[in-house]
């Protein structure tokens, strides 16, 4: 476990920063601290989900931040990783399992410029900066789905491993819109002083933009996919139409020829002179008739 503490400028408020810790050394600060058991276990959880709760008047809510690597994750965990936040008036304490850059910036830009003077005020710049690191893979969902769209409406052979990539993009746009759906109770619940409020405001106003961008391209990448399996289904169609059309020329065709090819004894046509160029004509007559019965019906 890595525990690194830093005071806040010209305030005794303490900021307690613990990387990887086990269940016993989390009980340990959770006697200096006197924090809830329950939330203790929930911060060691590497699967839970954002959550917010208040015990013995000491705050605590859960985040998950948005991880950059595959893009084909699968899971949540995968996709994302989480933060653990405990405070109050006089301390804060965040928890998780991997070295998080943002808490580093958040030091070397807040506390120990000054910038930041309440743990109120870090909460929201915790999960401000959480909520950023959903911005930019937002930017390229869309424009992945930009990429699909003009390969599905623009392309004459579409790949066949298109749908593949797009049922990805349809994942990660579900995930993360999960994720936001269930942060929105800790950001609708975090409770900060009034100086504090404009920058909560902020991060509402992000939140709802995420929200509208995430749900924005999960509604594309649905219909997009609706629309490249019509079109599949269109070609198949089309398909099967051309080999309707060819098998309804030649089924009277074969019907003629099948009659005149058996061997019987007795078959009057056989002795005419014309029987060759009559069966023939009749098989054109047959096949004219067809052609002009399709074109009345437009269905050439």
């Amino acid at each position: 476990m890595a525990i690194e503490t830093c005071k806040f400028s010209d305030s005794a408020i303490v900021w307690t920063d613990i990387t990887n810790p086990t269940k016993e050394e989390l009980e340990q600060v959770s006697k200096i601290y006197d924090l809830n058991p329950y939330t203790l276990i929930d911060s060691l959880d590497p699967d839970h989900l954002p959550k917010y709760e208040e015990h013995n008047k000491t705050h605590f809510f859960i985040a998950r931040i948005l991880q950059h690597s595959d893009e084909h994750e699968q899971t949540i965990r995968e996709l994302s990783s989480k933060i653990a936040v405990f405070f109050n008036s006089d301390f804060i304490i965040t928890i998780h399992r991997a070295a998080q850059p943002i808490m580093q910036g958040i030091r070397e830009t807040c506390i120990e410029n000054g910038k930041l003077t309440t743990t109120g005020g870090m909460a929201i710049k915790i999960i401000w900066e959480m909520l950023h690191s959903y911005e930019h893979p937002a930017i390229k969902l869309s424009e992945e789905i930009d990429y699909y769209e003009s390969k599905v409406f623009l392309k004459k052979n579409i790949p066949a491993d298109m749908i593949e990539g797009m049922y990805y993009l349809k994942r990660k746009a579900g995930l993360c819109k999960k994720l936001l759906v269930l942060t929105n109770e800790v950001v609708n619940s975090v409770k900060v002083e009034e100086k504090d409020m404009p920058a909560l405001q902020d991060v509402r106003d992000l939140h709802l933009k995420l929200l509208t961008l995430y749900g924005q391209v999960q509604d594309d990448a649905n219909n997009l996919l609706n629309i490249y399996l019509s079109l599949s289904a269109r070609k198949t169609n089309d398909v099967m139409k051309i080999l309707t059309i060819f098998s309804v020329f030649f089924m009277p065709l074969t019907f003629i020829a099948g009659i005149y090819g058996m061997n019987f004894k007795f078959m009057p046509e056989l002795d005419q002179k014309l029987g060759y160029p009559i069966a023939l004509l009749a098989m054109v007559i047959v096949s004219v008739i067809i052609f002009i019965w399709f074109r009345r019906k437009k269905w050439l």
